[in-house]
């Protein structure tokens, strides 16, 4: 377990997020900066995999790295019911959608008019 003393930074904690998505085959990830936008979190990082199991696989190992870097899990939404799952790290909220859900919401329309992390473009 990391000490509170030596915990990672936001943004360290956002570049670990978006590398495992992409080593568990997560793609079009895109991070929004949403602080002073909403109380919810301070980032939303929103990802795309091509299949219900696949997104139920990138949650759990997104919840188990949390615990790892001593980071809270606040909760999960959505392994149920597919299609779109919602992990909730506290300041970080990651949702996990199948592309047609993800093209259907327009998360990032919705947030658009926050502004994306320095940066970072969208893959894929």
């Amino acid at each position: 377990m990391i000490h509170p003393e030596k915990a990672i930074s936001t943004a360290q904690w956002l570049e670990q997020l978006e590398t495992l998505i992409r080593d568990h085959r997560g793609h079009e990830i895109v991070r929004l900066d949403v602080r002073g936008l909403t109380t919810l979190a301070d980032h939303f990082l929103i990802a795309s995999g091509t299949s219900d199991r696949q997104l139920r696989t990138l949650a759990e190992r997104i919840r188990d790295a949390a615990r790892e870097a001593g980071r809270p899990v606040i909760g999960s939404e959505g392994e149920r019911t597919g299609g779109w799952i919602l992990v909730d790290l506290d300041d970080v909220i990651v949702h996990l959608m199948l592309p047609d859900l993800r093209r259907f919401y327009q998360l990032e329309k919705l947030w658009g008019w926050s502004e994306p992390v320095e940066g970072l473009q969208p893959d894929g």
